[in-house]
């Protein structure tokens, strides 16, 4: 069963889950430089980082940087000051030829490779004295120094060029300066280059200082007219507040796919704990799965692209159902996964996992056994109040919040708690009745004495409701003390024998001392079949008064497939002692053995009680062992076999029947005038025969069968 849930369950909570972003998938995806077609509105309050407006803002600071140069070379210097000593070395040389005429200098000069001289500045560098040529040399030297000094870039060197008048001493004549400019001109090269290095390190620190900028938009604020060209900014806004899908999509699906699967593994684990209770549980995983899927579906279709709603949606009605149905554990262990799923992916999906998980837990813790109308008025109280707690935690701390909103969301916490308190009571009643299941509000109905089936049992067969009662009390302590449901079990030993009110004189507990029985007439095999048929009547009663299958069990379960011992042995003398004239089979009971604990508990108490009160032990010894000989009768005849009890349970049912009935049926102090109770030897023979006491104990009719003791006025125990 729970392999064929997970196998239909699993998918299901994975397409609930990723149903916003499939439905997503379809809207029409929007691209830059597209007109908007429609006003496009935010769906709820919220605040990103925009990574496309912080990038511009990278790209700006990255444009703001200019490019950076090295600083000057002086290799460079050095080697244009040496070419320049070489230069004017040479000068020297046709300055100091005696040989050549001015026209030949003139003309060597002007051929020089490192240096363009004109023709005026040749003969003017000519036509100076050594003195003034040795001081233009001189100066020319400094000049290049302090030019080459100075950062010169590819892009300045005209500029450098132009300074260089500007640099020359002022002592020198005007033709020597200009002189001294021709000379150094041809020298001043670029010592300063581009650094590509240097400029990107410059840009990064740009761009580290840029601050990621974040937008926010208010609920229906728009974010983009109607009209407008989108833009990257626009694309992402739309695509960050869920109103368009990113084209890629693949990620998200396959982290859905591992938290399906994740919380698939959590509740197996579960359930595999709870082997103790393994057929309950088999009953609940497709009840509590389809409750899970109905309320995932249900959030995931409704909860995005709202900002209030979420928290008005009555999510811990599920869990109040599951434990008003099943109990507390099983609703506690599944609000967990619940809870994760429905807020996955929404934009504050870690306030509203809280939100959900708080609220469903207080639910539960506060609405106990679910077996008043009012605790689930008060389980809404508790939601309401744990979802208003989360509210405050989460939103008092941002600045954005403001008291209109913080006080629309608390008034959402409240509908919350109301609406789920309230949707249960329907919702598990409906589930109830549809599935044959059983409330503890049906049965805290069922126990009220004034039930048509309970007055029905109280005046046609008193002593049967008296026996009903004490077997009632004796059963819900001793399922209390094991863990297993007190309250059904009470409501299962209350009308266990409502089959008894179609012949009420059959049986001895509503017969009177002195009263004739009408089994005296009657075969052995004629009175089996009325104390049988006691089962099939009860059953009969159940359907007409609506009772619920739970109940009906114990009515078909409590006998299980016991026989009518007594009058079994009646039909064996009556055929002479030949038992293969009589047919067993048409004295056993036609219900099946228990399946469940507290039906077992019932046989036991019924027996017990029976055997106690025929057989008055008068020590507490010898009520022990009239406990032990009924526990251990019942399991030898293996109508324990399919309850799960398990040998300290049994333990633990005898010593909860030996304290209760040990206050029972404690000895009595016998007054001076009380009168003196019917003898053993004076007892009726046979009008005790309708008892129905534990088979094979010889007690069925009151009579002494294989040593047992007489009974007077018995009850029918089993």
């Amino acid at each position: 069963m729970l392999v064929l849930v997970l196998l239909v369950s699993v998918p299901l909570a994975w397409f609930a889950t990723a149903l916003p972003l499939l439905s997503n998938s379809s809207a029409p995806l929007l691209q830059e430089g597209q007109v908007a077609d429609r006003d496009y509105r935010a769906s709820e309050t919220a605040t990103y980082t925009s990574s496309v407006m912080t990038e511009q803002r990278h790209e700006i600071a990255v444009r703001s940087v200019a490019p950076i140069f090295t600083s000057p070379d002086s290799r460079v210097a050095r080697k244009q000051l040496e070419s320049m000593r070489n230069v004017l070395a040479y000068i020297n040389t046709v300055r100091a030829d005696p040989y050549a005429s001015i026209t030949q200098k003139t003309s060597d000069l002007q051929a020089m490779e490192d240096i363009l001289l004109e023709a005026d500045t040749a003969l003017t560098l000519l036509g100076l004295t050594d003195s003034r040529w040795q001081a233009v040399q001189q100066e020319a030297l400094v000049v290049l120094e302090k030019i080459m000094s100075s950062p010169i870039r590819p892009d300045g060197i005209q500029d450098s060029r132009s300074r260089l008048p500007a640099l020359v001493s002022l002592a020198l004549p005007e033709t020597q300066a200009d002189v001294v400019a021709a000379l150094v001109e041809p020298f001043v090269t670029p010592n300063s280059f581009y650094s590509d290095e240097l400029t990107q390190a410059a840009q990064q620190a740009a761009r580290d200082q840029v601050e990621p900028l974040s937008r926010t938009f208010v609920a229906d604020q728009v974010i983009v007219f109607r009209g407008e060209v989108l833009d990257a900014a626009d694309i992402e806004a739309l695509q960050q507040l869920g109103i368009v899908k990113p084209e890629e999509i693949l990620p998200d699906l396959a982290s859905i796919t591992a938290l399906v699967l994740l919380m698939a593994v959590y509740m197996v684990l579960y359930f595999r704990r709870e082997r103790a209770e393994q057929s309950s549980n088999r009953r609940a995983v497709p009840v509590v799965s389809l409750l899970f899927l109905v309320f995932l579906f249900g959030s995931r279709l409704i909860l995005p692209s709202h900002t209030v709603l979420p928290y008005a949606f009555p999510a811990a009605a599920y869990s109040l159902t599951v434990a008003a149905l099943y109990g507390s554990r099983l609703a506690l262990i599944s609000t967990l996964p619940l809870a994760i799923l429905m807020a996955y992916g929404l934009p504050n999906a870690l306030e509203l996992t809280l939100y959900f998980i708080m609220g469903g837990l207080f639910g539960v813790l506060a609405v106990g056994r679910a077996r008043r109308m009012a605790s689930f008025f008060w389980a809404g109280v508790a939601i309401a109040f744990a979802g208003i707690m989360t509210v405050l935690v989460f939103r008092l701390p941002l600045p954005t919040t403001d008291l209109v909103g913080l006080a629309t969301l608390c008034g959402a916490s409240l509908v919350n708690g109301l609406a789920s308190g309230s949707i249960t009571i329907v919702l598990q009643y409906a589930l109830a009745q549809f599935m044959g299941m059983t409330t503890p509000m049906q049965l805290v109905d069922l126990t009220r004495p004034d039930h048509p089936l309970m007055q029905q049992l109280l005046k046609k067969a008193p002593g049967t409701y008296q026996h009903s009662l004490q077997v009632a009390n004796l059963a819900e302590q001793a399922a209390e003390r094991i863990g297993a449901d007190s309250l059904l079990t009470r409501v299962g030993a209350l009308y266990h024998d409502v089959g008894k009110t179609g012949n009420p004189l059959f049986f001895i507990e509503n017969q009177t001392p002195g009263f004739s029985s009408p089994h005296e007439t009657l075969t052995g095999s004629q009175s089996a079949e009325i104390i049988i048929r006691h089962v099939t009547e009860g059953l009969e009663l159940a359907d007409r008064h609506r009772l619920p299958r739970a109940i009906r069990e114990f009515i078909e379960q409590h006998h299980g497939t016991l026989t009518a011992r007594y009058q079994y042995v009646q039909a064996v003398k009556e055929a002479g002692g030949d038992e293969r004239q009589v047919d067993i089979e048409l004295f056993r009971y036609p219900g099946r053995i228990p399946q469940s604990r507290e039906v077992a508990i019932l046989m036991l108490a019924d027996g017990c009680e029976a055997r106690v009160r025929a057989e008055r032990p008068s020590n507490e010894e010898q009520l022990l062992e009239v406990i032990k000989s009924m526990v251990k009768d019942r399991f030898a005849k293996g109508q324990l076999d399919e309850t799960n009890l398990t040998f300290r349970d049994l333990t633990l049912i005898q010593d909860s029947f030996l304290s209760s009935l040990r206050v029972i049926y404690h000895p009595r102090v016998r007054y001076p005038n009380e009168e003196v109770s019917i003898s053993p030897d004076t007892a009726p023979s046979r009008g005790t025969m309708g008892s129905e006491l534990p088979s094979g104990s010889g007690l069925e009719a009151g009579l002494p069968v294989d040593g047992a003791p007489k009974v007077a006025h018995g009850t029918e125990p089993a």
